[in-house]
């Protein structure tokens, strides 16, 4: 049979553990509270801010949410040297249009390397009436399709 000798337990000297808390205290208390709690709280504190509004995705069209009306459409400029090269082509963006109906952003979905600036400069130029949902406006998604066609 094995014998087990017992073990001599050494308490550590002046160590100091953060993450303990101290004899008496409570879980989640107070850094400096006093121990044991104090009751209802501390008067003297405000309560934190409340987190802050997050802002909503753009709602993207499409099935039964319909984009609203197109009020100015620029049309886009053919660029003289695709022109001269012959280039055609569709290209398509997706345009992303702010609560005032302007669009804010423009990314190629499909691209055409000579054509895609002249197109997006063309729908940044371009204004929807408002989207509105619950009667809020909204920022919406949608794709546009351009075409360039020499004939």
């Amino acid at each position: 049979m094995p014998i087990v000798a017992p073990i001599e337990e050494v308490e550590p000297a002046n160590v100091a553990f953060d993450d303990e808390g101290v004899l008496g205290g409570v879980e989640g208390g107070v850094p400096g509270g006093v121990i044991g709690g104090v009751v209802g709280g501390l008067p003297d504190v405000p309560p934190p801010p409340p987190p802050p509004a997050e802002t909503p995705a753009p709602i993207r069209t499409g099935g039964a949410l319909k984009p609203p009306a197109l009020l100015t459409r620029v049309p886009p400029a053919y660029p003289e040297f695709a022109i001269s090269a012959r280039i055609e082509g569709m290209v398509v963006l997706e345009a992303t249009v702010g609560r005032d109906g302007r669009v804010e952003e423009v990314r190629v979905l499909r691209s055409v390397p000579l054509l895609d600036k002249a197109a997006s400069d063309a729908v940044l130029q371009w204004r929807y009436a408002p989207l509105l949902l619950n009667g809020k406006a909204e920022r919406f998604i949608l794709t546009v399709t351009l075409a360039f066609n020499l004939t």
